[in-house]
């Protein structure tokens, strides 16, 4: 156990990458320009990756989260996804601000009730869409978002294991 601990290369000193609080806001960009893929679809098969990597970085570090940051990371999705302007940012500031009520509320999260959390939030973010397209004038039965919201719920994990990734390098860990 001695020799591990002695053959173990430490960097003293080794710390966050310069400019690491940005690298989760840099990540949901990143996401929220999956959107202009050429993907040609009759029906919106996609989740909306933008908020699918919030909910993930929100979920993994709260500290990494300033929460004004909902509003400006919002306003870039709703530019790239065509959502009407401030729908993302709204619900993107309301989804920060209760996963700050459970975090206040809640002395344990495990695996399993974070999944359903994200969830319930992608639940709440595909339908808001759908009624809002409802409004707008489009005739779309409800049923048109159980298949993007199954697809976020399903690769909730990995966008939940990519951006622990990301964090275990951008502290230098």
């Amino acid at each position: 156990m001695v020799r591990a601990a002695l053959a173990q290369k430490r960097n003293i000193g080794q710390g966050p990458l310069p400019g690491a609080r940005f690298v989760p806001a840099i990540s949901v960009i990143f996401a929220s320009l999956l959107t202009a893929l050429p993907i040609v679809s009759t029906s919106g098969w996609y989740p909306d990756f933008g908020f699918l990597v919030l909910i993930s970085w929100r979920l993994l570090r709260a500290d990494a989260w300033p929460a004004w940051w909902a509003a400006p990371l919002g306003f870039f999705n709703d530019l790239m996804t065509g959502h009407p302007l401030g729908f993302s940012v709204a619900l993107w500031t309301a989804s920060m601000l209760v996963l700050d009520l459970v975090d206040r509320r809640t002395m344990w999260r495990g695996y399993w009730l974070e999944w359903a959390l994200a969830t319930l939030l992608l639940f709440g973010n595909e339908t808001a869409e759908w009624r809002i397209a409802q409004i707008m004038g489009a005739s779309l039965p409800f049923a048109t978002i159980i298949p993007p919201l199954l697809i976020a719920a399903l690769a909730f994990p990995v966008f939940a294991w990519l951006a622990a990734r990301l964090d275990r390098w951008r502290l230098g860990r």
